[in-house]
């Protein structure tokens, strides 16, 4: 993995996780959690949500692009959050490349559209005494 922004550890830890709660906030600062399978590196060094079922999610990054997930797993020592900024794509090269990959595992997905999420901050949330403390 290469995804710009995480440490090794961090991207270690994230190749045990199968499934990722994806939050978002309105412009308003309702916020919403969704699990996510679809979660992985880009080829662009950026993580990318192929939105198949996203509805509120989908609503809040288009009025606050902003978007947070954790790492947790049985396997791994050290839990992490990610907070990244997110850009839509639904249509392009990287878009045409992502429903290839949500095709290729179910060719029934609809692939709707592309987050691009690029890292901003990283925060251990190990319960501990570095727990909160920015990486």
């Amino acid at each position: 993995m290469a995804i710009k922004g995480l440490s090794t550890d961090v991207q270690n830890a994230m190749e045990g996780q199968r499934i990722y709660a994806l939050a978002t906030s309105s412009k308003d600062g309702i916020p919403n959690v969704v699990p996510v399978g679809f979660l992985f590196e880009g080829p662009d060094g950026n993580i990318w949500v192929i939105d198949n079922y996203m509805d509120k999610t989908l609503k809040n990054v288009r009025e606050n692009p902003v978007a947070s997930f954790y790492i947790w797993h049985e396997g791994v020592k050290e839990s992490y959050q990610v907070k990244c900024s997110v850009k839509i794509e639904n249509s392009g090269a990287d878009y045409e490349k992502a429903v290839a990959l949500a095709h290729e595992r179910k060719e029934t997905y609809p692939a709707k559209t592309l987050l691009k999420l690029t890292v901003r901050e990283v925060f251990y949330i190990t319960p501990g005494p570095h727990s909160g403390k920015k990486l």
